[in-house]
């Protein structure tokens, strides 16, 4: 029997979850056991060997500023040479608070006010708050939908690039909102249209662990050393293991002068640290955690075949995408008639299931929504059986 449990929903309303009280707040009648599908962490236990390691360290632990350990430093080398073939020099790891954070801090290091950012549009809502708020322009590449698989727009892109007033390409792989897992050949063509034109990438690759069977992630700098040198690859165990909280990313610069100028910002806003708890949690999750993420992935696999056979019987106007990486399953209820607004007022005043509306990731996700499957499977099909029925009404 497993040690794991992926069975067990946990109220975290009353832990102060930002998604459970987001929820509450849009419906405050929402009965006890239902929980939100929308913001990406997991409503799951965290893996018992990084909490009961937690608990070992903090027996001896001083909870003082604390310099990134040699252990700690090992263990993040060490799962990205095992999980992902990746060598990585511990002198191009940057800690961040967050890989949020670090999309502002680059575009702040690499552009100036005025400059373009790219994106692959619909895309992580952040993405958009990291070039509007710090004065820069949005340059929107959409994705393009042929055959119920989303693709990257090259030509497009192309275009984009050899606007000299583009500087940055802001990318995320795997794809966040619409669960695409780039094969090598279309991250080599992306790279080929970056070295062409001189752009700086911020590739995005936080879910990188989270790939389903039948597909095959690539970190972007193992492409080939001139991809590298142009390259920040933001990578964190958050997603992967629920640390979010700990605020612990791993920010991959091989180029020094790149670095530099990144570490620069750091600096100008202050962060010189993570919390003593950050390394540690990171380091357990690493070292330890490796089995029980092959059983998330399990319950990843099984929870989206449940809703696209689910959907497919009962609602078969709703397209389920197909889901190659992450947790988050894209759906399209665009064939069911109805608007953006009337879809959530239905589903979070009467099916009472709570998803992360698709405008927030661009005007391409209009009618369209996203679901965090990495909940319990009993959730998850209670929660269609509500949505089944609110629209058979």
């Amino acid at each position: 029997m497993s040690r794991y449990d992926f069975t067990t929903v946990i109220d975290r309303s009353r832990l102060a979850s930002a998604k459970w009280l987001a929820m509450r707040r849009a419906n405050p009648e929402v009965p006890a056991g239902i929980p939100p599908f929308s913001v990406a962490d997991l409503d799951l236990p965290n893996a018992p060997e990084i909490i009961e390691g937690l608990k070992d360290f903090l027996d001896d632990a001083v909870l003082g500023y604390t310099m990134p350990p040699a252990s700690f430093t090992q263990a993040v080398v060490g799962w990205m040479q095992r999980r992902h073939g990746w060598t990585v020099d511990p002198e191009w790891i940057v800690q961040s608070p967050g890989v949020v954070p670090a999309f502002h801090l680059a575009i702040r290091a690499f552009t100036g006010p005025g400059d373009g950012v790219i994106i692959q549009t619909p895309a992580y809502y952040p993405f958009y708050n990291a070039i509007t708020r710090n004065q820069r322009r949005l340059a929107r590449n959409p994705l393009v939908l042929r055959d119920g698989r989303y693709r990257i727009d090259f030509d497009g892109l192309r275009r984009l690039a050899a606007d000299p007033a583009n500087k940055l390409l802001l990318f995320c792989s795997p794809h966040n909102p619409t669960g695409r897992v780039w094969t090598r050949d279309e991250l080599q063509e992306l790279a080929d249209i970056v070295l062409a034109n001189d752009l700086i990438l911020v590739s995005d690759e936080i879910h990188f662990d989270l790939v389903l069977p039948g597909h095959r992630h690539t970190v972007v700098s193992t492409l080939g050393e001139a991809i590298a040198r142009r390259s920040l690859v933001c990578t964190a165990p958050s997603k992967t293991f629920n640390l979010a909280g700990m605020q612990a990313s791993n920010i991959v610069i091989q180029e020094p002068g790149l670095r530099a100028r990144f570490e620069a910002e750091l600096e100008a806003i202050g962060f010189f640290f993570l919390t003593t708890l950050g390394y540690k949690a990171c380091e357990l999750a690493y070292d330890k955690g490796e089995a029980w993420l092959e059983g998330l992935l399990q319950l990843i696999g099984r929870n989206h075949d449940l809703v696209k056979t689910f959907m497919a019987e009962r609602l078969p106007a709703v397209t389920v995408f197909d889901l190659e990486g992450t947790y988050l399953q894209w759906m399209d209820f665009r064939g069911l008639g109805r608007s953006a607004r009337e879809l959530q007022a239905l589903h979070e005043q009467q099916a009472l299931v709570f998803f992360d509306e698709g405008t927030i990731f661009g005007e391409e996700g209009a009618g369209f929504e996203r679901m965090n499957l990495a909940t319990p499977t009993a959730a998850i099909d209670a929660a269609l059986e509500r949505l089944a029925r609110c629209h058979a009404r």
